[in-house]
């Protein structure tokens, strides 16, 4: 542990059911602590001095560090770094300089008129090849205004000649695109836009799943970002950071889904408003990429202006043959402060869900165990990645059943839905798609963003009805999925196909 830290500034943090909490005792040593109801909690405003974070794999070189002259969290370095200054406390306002802009289909034609009106009907924007125009909203639909907006985009690329424009114009078969790819936030990643110690701002509150590669990523709205198309800058308020230290082995039955849904639930919805969510420890080392994406996706559900996580060799692992653009990660130094620090131990915890209408109302699937449900959503920028379907086939696997009520699946790209017909499920010799034709599940649909957000009423899988629905998706406000009495359990892909194969919200270690 680093000089000077004390237990009394540590924030220790409860879990749910009968398990045991986290605290460091002397020496730094993680200890168990008897209930739930010895919770420590800091009282002032002293800040958490921070504990080390994860060993890299390779020496570090300065440059990646930096003299540490005054110690700085990652994101607090990657801002100083952006805006060229050497020191940067929280609170500070500065102008940073974006490595990436991304919008897509519902906020860039706001943002394109903002551009043209602020800066001329002839303007350029500031790089052409800075800046990403991705299509995944409201795609498959024949609502004209939506539509339309894809059409806009398309005029816009052409007349800025904009390098990374992820067009559709064959909406009957999303195949015949090759350029098309489905989600922003998931084809960003897949496509390199994603790199470490980089700037990348977004049209879309889950920008922030792009902190995942060790970057500053956040999303704005569509005056910042006709901005940014301007002038390649934003005048940014550096935030505090918390830090969570995800511990231990993961249990067979738990995925990154029920992490995250542990922790909204522990701090609420406005637990981090305006501040950086830094995650390490064990169990965050030993994630994969996409793990650490559905992690930093829904800090904005607890109000976090970024996620971030170390960059280390699963990083450039994923990034390998992704990119060409060279990139300079950088590490929280050991002495940098926290504001508060929250330790979880994971083999302790269950499988979640955060039950209508809030993310931060949560609880185990376990209690949940008498909630009928009439569907079933597998999808979106949180839920819709390869890993999720595989996740959600395994339960398939080890179950053999065939699901009680509709079960829809919507991969988030391209690449996502060739790999539910190609990649063989572990443990098995059958794909994804195999195994959720033989389980009775709708057949994976076109990639977009699909019923998460709602959209036109012809959108698929929309909740049209006040049905009650399981879903991998990260927001369960009234109306989010459309039908405002509608009522939307978050859970994990595991959680929502152990619910589909008994029509109830279900444990998924009733099937692993």
């Amino acid at each position: 542990m680093a000089q000077g830290c004390a237990l009394s500034t540590t924030f220790t943090t409860g879990i749910v059911g009968p398990s045991q909490l986290l605290q460091r005792g002397s020496g730094g040593a993680l200890q168990s602590m008897a209930s739930p109801t010895q919770i420590q909690k800091r009282s002032g405003g002293r800040s958490v001095v921070a504990v080390m974070a994860p060993p890299q794999p390779q020496q570090r070189s300065p440059s990646s560090t930096g003299s540490v002259k005054h110690a700085m969290t990652m994101t607090e370095k990657i801002l100083a770094r952006a805006s060229n200054k050497e020191r940067l406390t929280p609170g500070e306002n500065v102008w940073v300089n974006v490595d990436t802009l991304m919008t897509h289909d519902v906020c860039g034609p706001g943002t394109i008129g903002i551009f043209k009106r602020e800066f001329g009907e002839d303007a350029k924007v500031w790089d052409r090849e800075k800046i990403i125009l991705i299509p995944d909203h409201y795609i498959f639909t024949a609502d004209e205004r939506a539509n339309r907006n894809v059409d806009i985009l398309r005029e816009f690329a052409q007349e800025q000649n904009i390098k990374y424009f992820y067009d559709i114009t064959d909406k009957s078969n999303f195949k015949a695109n090759p350029d098309y790819k489905g989600v922003c936030h998931v084809a960003l990643a897949q496509e390199g836009h994603c790199r470490p110690g980089e700037v990348l701002f977004g049209t879309d509150s889950h920008t922030c799943n792009a902190g995942a590669f060790g970057q500053f990523a956040t999303g704005i709205g569509n005056t910042d970002a006709g901005f940014i198309f301007g002038t390649g800058k934003l005048l940014v308020k550096v935030p505090p950071t918390l830090r969570f230290r995800l511990e231990g082995e993961m249990p067979k039955y738990l995925l990154a889904k029920d992490l995250i849904l542990q922790i909204i639930g522990e701090i609420s919805v406005a637990g981090a408003t305006y501040k950086a969510m830094e995650f390490c420890g064990s169990a965050v080392d030993n994630m994969t990429m996409e793990d650490r994406m559905t992690i930093c996706n829904m800090v904005v559900e607890a109000g976090g202006k970024n996620g971030v996580v170390a960059a280390d060799k699963v990083t450039f692992q994923y990034l390998e043959g992704k990119t060409t653009v060279s990139y300079e990660p950088v590490y929280s130094d050991e002495s940098a402060s926290y504001i508060e620090e929250y330790v979880f131990d994971v083999t302790k915890l269950e499988p979640l869900v955060a039950k209508p209408h809030s993310p931060d109302n949560r609880d185990t699937a376990r209690a949940c165990k008498d909630v009928k449900i009439d569907r079933v959503y597998i999808g979106s920028c949180t839920g819709g990645k390869t890993e999720d379907f595989i996740a959600a086939a395994k339960i398939l696997a080890a179950s053999g059943g065939t699901v009680k009520v509709p079960t829809f699946l919507v991969p988030a790209t391209q690449k996502v839905w060739m790999d539910l017909y190609t990649l063989k499920v572990p443990g098995t010799d059958k794909t994804c798609a195999e195994l959720f034709e033989a389980a009775g599940c709708d057949t994976p649909t076109s990639p977009s963003c699909g019923a998460c957000l709602g959209g036109p009423r012809d959108t698929y899988a929309r909740l049209n009805e006040p049905k009650v629905c399981v879903s991998t998706t990260n927001r369960n406000f009234p109306g989010r999925m459309g039908h405002k009495e509608g009522q939307i359990y978050l859970a994990s892909p595991f959680t929502a196909m152990a619910s589909a194969l008994t029509g109830y919200v279900t444990d998924p270690r009733e099937f692993l």
